[in-house]
């Protein structure tokens, strides 16, 4: 009989779980897994084959072989089925045993399991965890949120398999109640907004450039060696000359145009709308998903309408390239302001007292927005205390300004050769915005006040005022 008690155990044995679960395995824990799938927990057993972690079919044995306090991650989809795991474990567990949820959840979710959780005596973790099935195997960012006790119980656990960046790992204590996932989701918004502005980057490179794939790759590359090193132009410049293996083209060419979603874009756009926030580069990427969802219809309209002919006087070559790189470099740094900026609102909102330069410092390696921006992001950050908006910083002000007149060129070029640009114009207009001393909004207070009396304020006196229009 095996009386081995083991020190982290995992719920939920896909992919992502079992390399997590392999990867504390390897830095010398013992580990446990179950799954209701037993070609799961078979899948674990023989990838695990030699190492100190096994694999069991009931979540009976799999607590009674857990040593005290309990630590049990769930890596399971996000919704009922969270709830359903806990309630099957409740009966189970003793109290101070640890609950971490690895998953996406929603934090209003995580909000409320933290609380019912308290009233059980068991303490629980918000977890969110970047870097995907490959990350998850040999280094993930971890954004741990909730009980602080039990992140110091776990830290040990998930500092050593984090991912590693000049030898600091990629977790920190996020914060109290539902700040790990609230901060997840903000990276996932990140993320959308990077990976819409690639692709219209690509787009203009092809469209306006008339590049090829290869081509196209060599520059990726190219620029994933200086200022644009990050993970997501690492994976581009590999998926642009990927070739298929049955037809005699390139890969990226017979993909569908029509991407889905699983909602934490947005889920940032709507809490930053609640907290008046605004993040209209992720709102974009967001809106660009949803465009691309009716691909039937925009086969009809484009029909419907003459094609748009590139103009001879347009950008080209080396110059389009290096153009296009500026633009896209202001608006990486524009769309981690904006994600950066709604953490920084929602830690005074929800009471996260979130440690924003902590968080930039544990995005520079494992998770999927990992990037050496994010080194720059983390100094801006602890210089000051209470930056809210990065852009202005003396890190930013002066790469933001220089990189504008050409920004300025790739998108007229874009508008005029028929070219969707509307990540790389939000961003932009985003910076426009806030450079711009004053802004067209009196005229909407104005507007506001003649049809349904909503008052304005004045620049030339204090106080509220309406006015009986048109009289």
């Amino acid at each position: 009989m095996n009386h081995q008690l083991y020190d982290f155990g995992m719920i939920g044995l896909g992919v992502m779980g079992r390399n997590f679960l392999l990867n504390v395995a390897d830095d010398g824990f013992a580990a446990l897994g179950t799954d209701i799938n037993e070609d799961s927990v078979k899948a674990l057993n023989e990838e695990g084959e030699g190492m100190n972690v096994k694999g069991v079919h009931t979540q009976k044995e799999f607590v009674e072989l857990l040593s005290k306090p309990r630590k049990i991650m769930l890596l399971v989809p996000a919704g009922k089925i969270v709830d359903k795991v806990i309630e099957g474990l409740l009966p189970l567990l003793d109290d101070d045993d640890i609950i971490i949820d690895g998953g996406n959840s929603h934090y209003d979710d995580t909000n409320r399991r933290y609380e019912y959780l308290k009233t059980k005596n068991i303490r629980f973790l918000g977890t969110g965890v970047s870097g995907g099935a490959e990350g998850a195997r040999r280094g993930p960012s971890i954004m741990p949120g909730g009980d602080k006790s039990a992140w110091e119980d776990v830290k040990s656990v998930l500092e050593t398999v984090a991912a590693k960046v000049n030898g600091e790992p990629c977790v920190t204590y996020i914060g109290e109640s539902s700040s790990g996932h609230y901060v997840k989701m903000v990276h996932n918004g990140i993320e959308y907004g990077l990976m819409q502005l690639i692709a219209e980057a690509y787009d203009i490179l092809k469209r306006v450039g008339g590049m090829g794939n290869d081509e196209m790759s060599a520059l990726f590359d190219q620029w994933n060696k200086g200022r644009l090193n990050s993970f997501l132009m690492e994976i581009s410049a590999d998926i642009l000359k990927q070739r298929d293996e049955k037809m005699d083209t390139h890969l990226l060419d017979l993909i569908l145009d029509k991407a889905k979603q699983k909602g934490t874009g947005k889920w940032t756009s709507q809490t930053a709308m609640d907290l008046g926030v605004p993040v209209p580069t992720i709102d974009s990427a967001v809106t660009m998903r949803g465009i691309s969802a009716f691909r039937e219809y925009r086969q009809d309209v484009s029909k419907m309408f003459e094609h748009v002919h590139t103009p001879e006087e347009t950008l080209t070559g080396e110059a389009l390239a290096e153009s296009v790189e500026k633009a896209l470099y202001s608006a990486f740094i524009i769309t981690y302001a904006q994600g950066m900026h709604l953490l920084a609102e929602a830690s005074e909102e929800l009471n996260y007292n979130l440690d924003l330069e902590g968080i930039a410092r544990i995005w520079r390696g494992g998770c999927i927005i990992r990037a050496t921006l994010l080194e720059k992001i983390r100094k801006a950050y602890s210089k000051r205390d209470g930056l809210k908006n990065m852009m202005a910083t003396s890190e930013f002000r002066d790469e933001l300004f220089d990189c504008r007149d050409c920004t300025v060129d790739v998108l007229t070029a874009a508008m005029k050769a028929g070219v969707p640009t509307l990540c790389l114009s939000s961003a932009f207009n985003y910076y426009e915005s806030f450079r711009s001393a004053r802004l067209p909004l009196n005229m909407v207070q104005a507007q506001r006040d003649y049809f349904g009396s909503h008052t304005y304020e004045r620049i030339d006196q204090t106080g509220i005022f309406h006015t009986d229009w048109g009289k």
